[in-house]
C-alpha cells in the first residue's frame, strides 16, 4: 500500500472516533445575549426574569414568558427599576434581620 493511503485512512478513523464537542466557539462565548431590547412587556406574562452581567456586555434583563419565549427588556425601564429597587431593600432587610 502507498503511504498516502496509509495516512489518510489513519486521519479519517481518528475524525471518525474523535469525541464531539459541546464547547461553543470563541466567538459565539463573547456575543451579548440581548442585540436588542423592549420597553413594553405586560408583567403578568412574564415567568421568570434573569439578569446577566458580562464583561463585554451591558447589564442585560431576560424575560422569560409565559408562552416560553424569552425577550430582552430594556433596564431602564421604570417598572423593572422599581422591581430592583424593591428587591434590594428586600435583601437588605434580610440581611439586618440576620444580624
Amino acid at each position: 500500500m502507498d503511504l498516502k493511503v496509509i495516512v489518510v485512512v489513519a486521519l479519517m478513523a481518528v475524525a471518525i472516533h474523535a469525541p464531539i464537542s459541546n464547547a461553543k466557539p470563541i466567538s459565539l462565548v463573547e456575543r451579548c445575549w440581548c442585540r436588542s431590547t423592549v420597553n413594553t412587556v405586560p408583567q403578568r406574562s412574564i415567568r421568570e426574569l434573569k439578569f446577566l452581567h458580562t464583561p463585554n456586555c451591558p447589564f442585560q434583563v431576560i424575560a422569560k414568558l409565559k408562552n416560553n419565549k424569552e425577550v430582552c427588556i430594556n433596564p431602564e425601564t421604570k417598572w423593572l427599576q422599581q422591581y430592583l429597587k424593591n428587591a434590594i431593600n428586600k435583601m437588605k432587610k434580610a440581611q439586618q434581620q440576620q444580624v
